[in-house]
């Protein structure tokens, strides 16, 4: 079956734009080694707790303090698997850590293993991201195909989600998986209306619930937006009764999780860190080794959410923080209202007065007189107003009534997971849960909101088009910038760092030790004193052991490599040689410097 000239165009723009993701994604992935985070998540995946709760046989034999890489690699068991998800992430991404571990069955332990499956969930979410666009929205088919390729494209390049591609975490799995959801919650709205869902529908929707939340748990907002539509659209009780039932079931296959599995601890421990970071706040703001955390009064939760909101649009990404000074930011919102009141006034004309045609691009060329730091970033803040306003007239004048919960639903998307985050900051009585990861599901209905009003945008007369057009082309440069410091793991906010990590040292390390080791030998590891917030966190052992567990992760699993704590060392992995005692510095972790 042949396609149609313009469908064969749209379906190799498409192909070029999930090449183009899958690039985004994939290159540099594997440059930097593991933090902090992806250390647990290799753990867990293996069945094993951070700091060895459930190592204890390994580690603390009465009878000897040796251990080889055999003894570590003992088969585990879903007890296991359960301990290390809670000991080491509050019952935590259950569905995540088992598609993991299947996924390292087959292709390995390395950096770029366990971060592929997070490239290809962001990048099956651009992919999902142009179909969802092209089926929900009543438009004509040339029109639905555009506006899906510009929901695509942007979701290829959106920063957020390449940097969690480049992270062996479940960020981008639930990105895909809720949007997934979504599509199929209004799969199911669909085909109610006209006649009946079949069942097979609501048993998929049933499933993605449970997967969404077992994935991680703050996928409840989202699914707190189904409800909320249901709620405002749904009149048909047959249709309450599926979908309630949809809901229990699926709430019933996470509790029996959180009841019978490592979830069992989920909730006493999001209190206990809850009084903790809100005891930091108040008494040790600045430098308590987990970053700025400050109490949760409303002028502070205002600016730490400011980047939140911020950040989810494409074309006000990274504003928040980089304009600056009370007068660059007033020329600039002031400079926007003009325009708006200009776009409000002229758009419709046919024939507006000749001046209209300059006035907009000198208006703001005009406010880089003004801007005394960062003139790009504030002119970008003056075109936003006319743009968010653009957004607006495109979303009431380009789509019919019978839209309108279409659009409601996206809106409901697109702010309530970060509204979430915001009133559990004043719950627990902190700020240190505001940040993007955490409402990162909303990014693919924001994304479709932006693409309608690029499509808009690109209908205008050119007085109106061109002047925010280009604006965009410099925001799309401030967006490359931003890229590029993610690859050079610089960006903080998405890489948590702003010097580069060097490769994986505990890998290095182990290759180092496969090619030295002769019987006799013996692998000595440092010992750090470690702390214990909860009783979860305590493993019977005043020390950590966490660099012998990573080294031991790439070491072969039938080697009988003697190893060791050493209580008198703190930085050096050292091997012993057996027959002169010459002792060999494997690698130097520098204090905390190589174990963030």
């Amino acid at each position: 079956m042949s396609l149609s000239p313009p469908r064969r165009t749209s379906v190799f723009i498409l192909s070029g734009i999930i090449l183009l993701a899958f690039i985004l994604r994939i290159y540099r992935s594997d440059t930097y080694g593991i933090w902090f985070d992806e250390k647990a998540t290799l753990l867990i995946s293996q069945c094993i707790a951070m700091e060895g709760a459930n190592q204890h046989d390994v580690f603390d034999k009465k009878d000897s303090p040796y251990f080889t890489p055999k003894e570590f690699w003992k088969p585990k068991t879903f007890a296991d698997f359960s301990e290390a998800v809670q000991r080491s992430d509050i019952g935590h991404s259950p569905a995540y850590y088992a598609v993991l571990w299947i996924w390292e069955e087959i292709f390995g332990l390395s950096d770029l293993s366990i971060r592929f499956p997070s490239i290809i969930f962001s990048t099956l979410t651009v992919l999902l991201l142009y179909f969802f666009a092209k089926r929900h929205f009543r438009l004509e088919p040339e029109s639905a195909t555009r506006l899906a390729l510009i929901s695509a494209f942007i979701a290829a390049i959106e920063p957020l989600f390449i940097a969690h591609s480049h992270i062996a975490r479940n960020y981008s799995m639930t990105f895909f998986l809720t949007l997934l959801s979504t599509h199929v919650f209004l799969i199911i709205m669909e085909k109610e209306q006209k006649k009946k869902a079949p069942t097979k529908l609501y048993l998929g929707y049933c499933a993605l619930i449970a997967t969404s939340i077992l994935s991680h748990y703050l996928t409840v907002t989202v699914f707190l937006c189904h409800g909320l539509y249901a709620l405002l659209y749904v009149r048909k009780w047959p249709m309450w009764y599926k979908l309630g039932a949809s809901f229990a079931v699926a709430i019933g296959f996470v509790s029996l999780w959180m009841i019978f599995g490592g979830g069992q601890s989920t909730f006493f421990t999001l209190n206990h860190q809850a009084v903790f970071y809100r005891n930091l706040a108040l008494t040790n703001p600045v430098n308590s080794g987990f970053g700025l955390i400050l109490p949760a009064t409303i002028p502070n939760v205002f600016w730490r959410s400011l980047p939140i909101w911020s950040d989810l649009v494409l074309f006000t990404n990274g504003l928040a923080t980089a304009t600056a000074g009370y007068r660059n930011v007033g020329v600039a919102l002031l400079i926007g209202l003009l325009s708006v009141f200009l776009i409000y006034r002229y758009r419709n004309q046919r024939q507006p007065p000749q001046w209209v045609k300059f006035v907009l691009p000198v208006l703001m060329l005009a406010g880089l007189a003004f801007y005394s730091i960062y003139p790009l970033q504030h002119l970008v803040l003056s075109a936003t107003l006319p743009l968010f306003y653009l957004m607006i007239v495109a979303l009431l004048e380009d789509f019919r009534p019978n839209d309108r919960p279409l659009i409601v639903f996206l809106v409901l998307l697109s702010v309530v997971p970060t509204l979430f985050l915001i009133l559990m900051a004043f719950r627990s009585g902190h700020t240190y849960g505001l940040t993007q990861r955490y409402s990162g599901f909303s990014f693919p209905y924001v994304i479709i909101l932006v693409a309608i009003l690029i499509r808009k945008l690109s209908t205008q007369k050119l007085w109106l088009s061109l002047p925010l057009t280009a604006v965009l082309i410099i925001q799309g440069g401030l967006v490359i910038q931003l890229l590029q410091r993610i690859y050079n793991d610089t960006a903080a906010k998405y890489t948590s760092f702003s010097v580069p990590r060097t490769t994986n040292p505990f890998r290095e390390s182990a290759k180092k030790i496969e090619a030295l080791y002769a019987p006799g030998d013996t692998v000595l590891y440092p010992s750090l004193k470690r702390r214990e917030y909860s009783d979860i966190d305590k493993s019977g052992r005043p020390y950590a052991i966490i660099d012998a567990q990573l080294v031991n992760i790439y070491l072969p699993k039938d080697a009988t490599y003697y190893q060791r704590i050493d209580p008198m060392e703190r930085d050096k992995i050292v091997l012993v040689k057996g027959k002169t005692g010459q002792k060999i510095t494997i690698f130097d972790l520098e204090g905390t410097k190589y174990r963030y």
